[in-house]
């Protein structure tokens, strides 16, 4: 499995890649930086927090797969970080740029779940990370992976989480020390386990899209109360995918959609 990089020299470029249809331009550049990140004092001391509260990870895996990456990517991308608790969590680290996107899966599936859509934002400039959620912490995976991002050289920082995974991107949006700048969150259930995001929803201080699909019984009805409890959030958008009962990622699926997010992210990117 392969360490993790050094952060190369930022670059003053954004790529423009055409996704589903979009013309979206990157988010490499360094055009409307915010320093925040690297040179407040505040902002970097969150970050040593939260290094801090980690304990040194297991020795790596090399080229751990996860069941569906190909040999490349497993050689380039397949990590092991550490939670913000300490526990050793694999990723499939991928793209480049000075914005970062933590994916966190849902509770059938795995850091595959977001393979194609990580390689495909990668593309597009952005610095993502998909989280293989296998400690039971998924929030605590979240904020180590975001942790991972800002060392890696991202100094915006996005996170996206879909069914479980948007539960728990919620809750650690809520409370990592070092706020992301923007959440995604689809098909996200109100509680799992004891993830509690409709009492996070209610302390998100950032930008938030909430996705679901209006036949998707209790998931739709998650949203429209998350939502409601974002009050707090300088931007809380609510997108119902009408006579639509797709679940979590597989809503990007559908073009409008996906294009939807992009631009959301895109809106919050360098």
């Amino acid at each position: 499995m392969a360490a993790l990089r050094t952060p190369a020299p930022f670059v003053s470029v954004c790529a423009t890649v055409l996704l589903v249809g979009l013309t979206l331009a990157g988010c490499s550049g360094e055009g409307g930086r915010n320093d925040a990140a690297t040179k407040s004092p505040d902002a970097r001391a969150a970050v040593k927090k939260a290094e801090s509260r980690s304990a040194e990870p297991a020795p790596p895996v090399k080229g751990d797969d996860f069941g569906c990456l190909t040999p490349e990517q497993a050689k380039a991308g397949s990590i092991v970080f550490k939670s913000a608790t300490g526990s050793p969590t694999g990723g499939f680290l991928t793209g480049s740029g000075n914005t970062g996107i933590v994916l966190a899966h849902q509770s059938d599936g795995n850091v595959c779940q977001w393979k194609d859509k990580a390689v495909e934002l990668g593309k597009a400039g952005f610095r993502v990370l998909a989280v293989n959620n296998t400690t039971g912490d998924a929030a605590d995976e979240i904020e180590g992976a975001a942790t991972v991002l800002r060392t890696e050289g991202a100094w915006k920082l996005l996170l996206m989480g879909a069914s479980k995974g948007g539960t728990a991107t919620l809750e650690a949006a809520a409370h990592m020390p070092l706020k992301p700048d923007a959440v995604v969150a689809l098909s996200a259930p109100t509680a799992y386990g004891p993830m509690d995001a409709l009492a996070a929803a209610k302390n998100l201080t950032v930008p938030v899209l909430y996705m679901a699909g209006d036949q998707d019984g209790t998931f739709a009805t998650a949203a429209r109360e998350l939502s409601g409890a974002s009050t707090k959030a300088p931007e809380d958008r609510l997108v119902p995918v009408k006579g639509s009962a797709s679940h979590g990622v597989a809503l990007l699926a559908a073009p409008d959609n996906w294009e939807t997010v992009l631009a959301f992210l895109k809106k919050y990117c360098t």
